[in-house]
């Protein structure tokens, strides 16, 4: 190693409060940014700190702000859009069982190992409890083992079943999509569950509904959202 180099134990700041990880944190966890550029973001701001610590911290206080976020009741909207879509992790195919409201918040999402009417129905007994109530409606892609566990879990529900009527549940994976190429794949399904948690709850505070898409509409949601994130972090800044 040159006289100029550091190794990762050099580069670690004194001990900080919780309050004065959150900056880093703030910048890393509500957009789809890669570790190392938040890193660079940092260091032209005279904060030194490792790409590494800034996942450390992520993963330590993520949970906490979502768990907060989340505290509000459940969705009362009653159109559910249901889909799934194939994740790789650790060379191994899974798939990502994700459910949005008509205005396109996420309701839950539970990755699992298989995509038949097993996790299908998993995917909707997790869902009711979750939400606390049946939905007027059900919509979702071709697979048909969506009907089937429909028709056991909650029989009463109206299903809809149409390629082109599930867009606002397929166009939802997009910033995960996007975040998973920063991220060069998942390395683990608790990694993944653990990540989802915490980038769907940043993700519904952040995005206006599809029916609030004005210029000015959006303005303000993102001020009320931002005065919110502030709010759960204790971020001043």
């Amino acid at each position: 190693m040159g006289e100029d180099e550091l190794d990762d134990d050099q580069l670690q700041e004194p001990p900080l409060s919780t309050a004065d990880h959150r900056p880093c944190d703030v910048a890393v966890l509500p957009v789809s940014l890669s570790l190392r550029l938040v890193e660079e973001m940092l260091l032209e701001r005279g904060i030194v700190v490792s790409y590494e610590t800034i996942r450390r911290w992520g993963r330590k206080f993520g949970a906490a702000y979502a768990k907060q976020l989340r505290r509000k009741k459940p969705s009362q909207k009653d159109i559910w859009h249901l889909d799934e879509v194939v994740m790789s992790i650790g060379g191994r195919k899974h798939w990502l069982w994700h459910a949005v409201d008509q205005d396109g918040y996420v309701l839950d999402e539970i990755v699992q190992a298989r995509r038949d009417t097993k996790a299908a129905k998993r995917s909707l007994v997790r869902l009711l409890k979750k939400q606390g109530l049946s939905p007027k409606r059900i919509v979702s892609d071709k697979l048909r083992s969506y009907g089937a566990a429909r028709r056991d879990v909650m029989p009463g529900v109206e299903h809809r079943s149409h390629k082109g009527l599930n867009n606002r549940a397929e166009n939802s994976h997009l910033p995960l999509r996007e975040r998973e190429r920063m991220m060069q794949c998942f390395r683990s399904v608790g990694g993944l569950q653990r990540f989802i948690s915490v980038f769907s709850a940043i993700r519904n505070l952040f995005v206006p509904s599809h029916q609030k898409r004005s210029a000015l509409a959006t303005h303000i949601h993102r001020i009320r959202a931002i005065a919110h994130w502030k709010a759960v972090t204790g971020a001043t800044a």
